[in-house]
């Protein structure tokens, strides 16, 4: 068995079963939450407590939202040491363009498939 699928499993889980806990115990909405989430991984970046997460969980840290928020923090650093203070605005698009894309065209795919309905 390869140890890194296992840290990234219990990253993950740790992560997954924090947001659980949260829809359960508390009267946040899921739209709250998933806010907590990504500004948690943009504050745990910038004081230097994320990086060893995700060096440790590996895709258990850098799947969930809160690596979308590592993600953003990682592209404004870098974006500021490129081109200065419009960098912190312009790099935390450019780190996440990707990401974002990919989830617009999949959504998009997958509802011509399977044709959503409203609730």
């Amino acid at each position: 068995m390869n140890l890194e699928f296992l840290k990234a499993f219990i990253v993950g889980g740790l992560i997954c079963a924090i947001g659980q806990v949260l829809i359960d115990k508390t009267k946040l909405t899921p739209a709250r939450i998933l806010v907590i989430f990504v500004t948690s991984g943009v504050i745990l970046t910038a004081i230097g407590l994320y990086e060893p997460i995700v060096k440790f969980g590996g895709a258990g840290a850098t799947i969930p939202l809160t690596g979308f928020g590592y993600s953003l923090a990682k592209g404004a650093m870098k974006g500021v040491e490129e081109s200065g203070l419009l960098g912190a605005f312009t790099g935390g698009i450019s780190g996440t363009a990707g990401g974002i894309a990919g989830a617009v065209l999949f959504g998009y795919l997958i509802a011509l498939i399977f044709s959503p309905k409203a609730k």
